[in-house]
């Protein structure tokens, strides 16, 4: 079924990232069916700005750490400027979970899922995640919330290292965030420095380390609604991530799973979750299970891995059941790839020299189709702006590098 292309999407943001592939994938996704694309932007010149699928950028800095009251009337200012009801795909936590918490004050200004009140926010917490999954019966990796440096420091003496800590919750990230992502923990001393960092109000969660050798990263991707003929789900093995094996995906390739599809599809379900969704599950060969890791309510930045038969993808699908539009049913196409340039060349050359591999993955001989996370011949103008944007970032990267390699030195020595 054709799409409305009479009703227009909007891509919510709150924080500073402009170089952001998974909102450029959005916009071209909808603005090559002819959907008038509208989007937040930090200014003119970032990439989504700047793309021809874009109909309007609206720049709105901000740091997701402004009072929900701001960041409501905000939103409903670009509401105003669209003038018509528009889709609203959130592309961050805070976004999904702002508009969660603001069903009722939205709703005839924006199309967008109705969801369980507190349940996006829940999602979006590690903490929140994590008690979710033990409720209802779904693999977890180890985790601890400590409340104080006391708690970090009692843990640190009984806890087994290596172990992860992430930001625990939206918001909390933005305003004061503990680490600056997925951070390994070598030691109890390394633990005990970073928790004189957080104060006695560390915003963190402690999860326990898969270690590579013994594990393989999943992707799950879908659109769920209360009707089972809305359901799109796709399932891929993330092939290198950057930072290695922590961070975003660099390269991915669809491969079936109906294990974790089901599984999946059953926690949604479970908790009345429907709209988008990004899981990010890790299989763990000792204990033959698969592990929730991540539950992103939103678009996931790489979703145009994904697409049906039917040439559905996540927005699309979002699109048309929003707008009353039958989602056509269709298996997705496996061996698809998707290759994020800028990321992908230094995890390429990581990965290269690691015995890290993921035998479950599409074989590489009947790798079908590729997507490139900027480069796009009907829209290239993404693709230099992400350039000139990627360097101040890549250039604080190698500093930070330099720094931790010289703490680790110093702290063995």
């Amino acid at each position: 079924m054709a799409p409305d292309i009479g009703v227009p999407a909007l891509l919510l943001k709150f924080g500073h990232y402009p170089v952001h592939h998974g909102g450029v994938g959005a916009i071209r996704s909808l603005g090559r069916l002819g959907i008038p694309v509208h989007a937040v932007t930090e200014d003119r010149l970032t990439p989504a700005a700047v793309s021809r699928y874009t109909l309007r950028a609206h720049p709105w800095p901000t740091t997701g750490a402004e009072p929900d009251k701001e960041l409501l009337h905000g939103l409903l200012r670009i509401g105003d400027r669209i003038g018509r009801p528009a889709l609203l795909i959130p592309t961050d936590e805070e976004a999904a979970v702002l508009v969660a918490e603001h069903q009722d004050g939205l709703d005839g200004r924006f199309l967008f899922p109705r969801t369980p009140k507190g349940l996006v926010r829940a999602l979006a917490s590690k903490q929140g995640l994590h008690e979710l999954c033990l409720r209802h019966g779904v693999g977890t990796a180890r985790t601890a919330a400590p409340r104080s440096r006391e708690e970090v420091l009692a843990f640190a003496a009984t806890a087994t290292y290596p172990l992860v800590a992430k930001n625990r919750d939206p918001f909390t990230r933005r305003a004061r965030p503990a680490v600056p992502g997925t951070t390994r923990i070598d030691s109890p001393d390394e633990l005990a420095a970073l928790a004189d960092a957080w104060g006695d109000r560390p915003g963190v969660v402690l999860q326990e380390y898969l270690p590579r050798a013994d594990a393989e990263d999943w992707i799950v991707h879908m659109h769920t609604s209360a009707e089972e003929d809305a359901r799109v789900l796709f399932t891929a093995v993330k092939v290198r991530s950057w930072p290695p094996h922590a961070g975003m995906t660099a390269m991915a390739v669809t491969t079936p799973n109906e294990e974790l599809a089901q599984a999946s599809a059953d926690f949604c379900k479970e908790i009345g979750f429907a709209g988008v969704c990004d899981l990010d599950w890790r299989f763990d060969r000792r204990d033959g299970r698969y592990k929730l890791l991540d539950f992103n309510p939103r678009i996931g930045a790489q979703f145009r891995l994904f697409e049906t038969e039917a040439r559905v993808d996540l927005v699309r699908a979002l699109h048309l059941h929003l707008t009353g539009r039958a989602i056509p049913v269709a298996p997705q196409i496996q061996g698809r790839r998707i290759v994020v340039e800028n990321i992908d060349l230094p995890a390429r050359l990581f990965y290269r020299h690691t015995d890290y591999r993921t035998p479950s993955a599409w074989p590489a001989s009947r790798w079908t189709e590729r997507e490139l996370g900027w480069w796009a011949a009907d829209d290239p103008l993404p693709f230099p702006a992400m350039l000139i944007r990627s360097v101040p970032p890549g250039l604080r990267f190698l500093a930070d590098t330099r720094a931790r390699r010289a703490r680790h030195a110093r702290r063995a020595n």
